[in-house]
Order: structure tokens, then sequence, then C-alpha cells
């Protein structure tokens, strides 16, 4: 079996029998095609041809090309899960992967905002533009549930229950969870799907809460490139992304003394230890503070 041919399996064998998102089986092809094309340089053809010193050579190349460990270490699981799919169907006896370790990952926090910031932002409606207006709701949402960007632009009509004052989320994984969503969310919510939506609509329909000018729903991209005007309009200078929102939701509920399983829940996080790291971001704003207002910090 070529490597080529290892990888479309793979790929098929990710879209059709496992939970992954489109997005992550496309991230894990990618990857997968990197090795590909390192094996090629190497004059490596065959799946059973590839050695463990081919996959370090692989990461080397990555790490060459400017690739974070981060970066590296996700490219190292998505090759070491086509081996091992590739070692249960019996096209190859020996995993080269087995015995690598991941590349070391210093624990990065997330970039967080301010309340301030995010009050800027979601007061910074201007002119009564439908879009605008649209940008603020979404924005407000974010901060209110701390959903994953793929999340906000594919919800539709059928997963709200404002009545009860909740959302479904279909996550990673397909994983369904309910998140609620606070009073102002809840309203913005309500005044754009009263009066916003339908103009931008007309006499289309959509199933998707958040449309475009076209009737259609937004997609990630346009979302990213929405929000810098929203933050562009609020004088936020701060560099940011639909993630920083999350974060904030997150950071701030941590600050004001929630749960963390409580916002584990909310996060749709699998593992307690990714929400932890927003105990660690709390403890970082409480020591700059410190540093800044205590005479003799």
């Amino acid at each position: 079996m070529t490597i080529d041919e290892a990888v479309d399996a793979f790929a098929v064998h990710l879209a059709a029998e496992t939970r992954l998102s489109p997005n992550t089986v496309a991230a894990y092809r990618r990857d997968c095609t990197e090795l590909a094309r390192c094996l090629e340089r190497r004059s490596v053809g065959r799946v059973d041809a590839v050695r463990p010193g081919d996959i370090v050579a692989f990461l080397a190349e990555a790490k060459q090309r400017g690739l974070s460990a981060r970066s590296r270490a996700r490219a190292l699981s998505a090759v070491r899960g086509m081996f091992r799919f590739l070692v249960r169907d019996r096209r190859i006896e020996a995993d080269p992967t087995a015995d690598l370790k991941r590349p070391r990952q210093g624990r990065k926090l997330p970039r967080s905002l301010s309340r301030e910031s995010v009050s800027s932002m979601l007061d910074s409606k201007g002119e009564p533009d439908p879009l605008v207006l649209r940008d603020i709701a979404m924005v407000e949402l974010v901060y209110a549930t701390g959903l994953r960007v793929s999340e906000l632009v594919t919800l539709e009509l059928s997963q709200l229950n404002l009545e009860a004052g909740f959302l479904t989320v279909v996550g990673k994984g397909r994983k369904e969870r309910a998140v609620p969503i606070g009073r102002q969310a809840r309203q913005a919510l309500l005044d754009y799907l009263e009066q916003v939506r339908p103009l931008i609509l007309g006499k289309r329909l959509s199933p998707h809460v958040f449309v475009t000018r076209r009737g259609g729903k937004m997609t990630r991209q346009s979302f990213w490139q929405r929000l810098r005007k929203v933050a562009d309009r609020a004088e936020v200078r701060q560099r940011l992304s639909p993630h920083t929102l999350r974060h904030a939701f997150a950071t701030h509920l941590v600050e004001g003394g929630a749960d963390l399983r409580a916002i584990q829940m909310m996060l749709g996080h699998s593992d307690i230890s990714t929400t932890e790291v927003y105990t660690h971001v709390a403890r970082e704003r409480l020591r700059e503070v410190h540093k800044k207002y205590h005479p003799r910090a």
C-alpha cells in the first residue's frame, strides 16, 4: 500500500467510523499528507517501509518550517492515529510511531479580554445597520455562553429554547450539551431574531440563527473579520479572535468564583485539566494587580 493510499483510507475511516468533526478530519488529513510528501523526498513510497527515523525526520522538518511544539504534537497525533489504524487493519505489522514521544509543550495561557473591553464592544452599535446589530448579538452570545466559533456559525433555530433560557450545542466529538443564556444575551438574541434577522433575510428562509446578506450561514472566517470591525469600532486594540471571547467567558467566571466543573460542562471540555488553565489565568491577573498597586510589590 502506498503512503497516499494509506492517507485516503485513514481519512475515509475517520469520516465514516469516528465522531470527529469534519474540521478535525480535514486537519488530520493535512498532517498525514505532509508526512507523505516528506517520505516522498526520502524515497519511501510504501507504508510497510516507514521506520521511526522517517517520522523523526518529518517532525524535524516541521520544526524547521516554524511549527510550534503544539502543532508538531498534533501532527504526530494524526500520524500515530493513521499507523495504528493500519496495524488494526493488518496493512502493516509494526507501528513506527509506537515509541516516539510527543514534542514538549510549555503551558500557554490563553489570551483574554477585560470586562471593560467586552462592555465597550457590546455597546459599540453605532449606526442602526442590521449587519452590525447581528454582529453585536453574536459577540453577546459567545461571551454569554462560551461557544466555539464553529458552534456559533452553525447554530440553528431548533437549538434555541429562549423561554427556558438555554441553548443546545453539538460540540467536538458530536457531544451534545445544554448551555444557559444570561438575561442580557437572551434579550439581545430575541431583539435580533424579531427585528434584525427578518431585515437581513427578506422573504428567504434559513434554519440558521445568524445569516449573511445572501441568506446563508456565516463562515468562521467571516465572523473573525466582523469581530475585528466590532473591536475597531469600540477602539479595542488588543489582538483578538473568536476564541478570545470564549476565553473571556471562562476567565471572568473563574474570577467570579464559579465552580470549575460547571465551567467545564459549559465549555464542552472532555477533560477537566483543559479547563484548569483558567485558574492559572486568574492567578496571573491577580499577580499583575498586586504588582501594579501594592506599595511594596
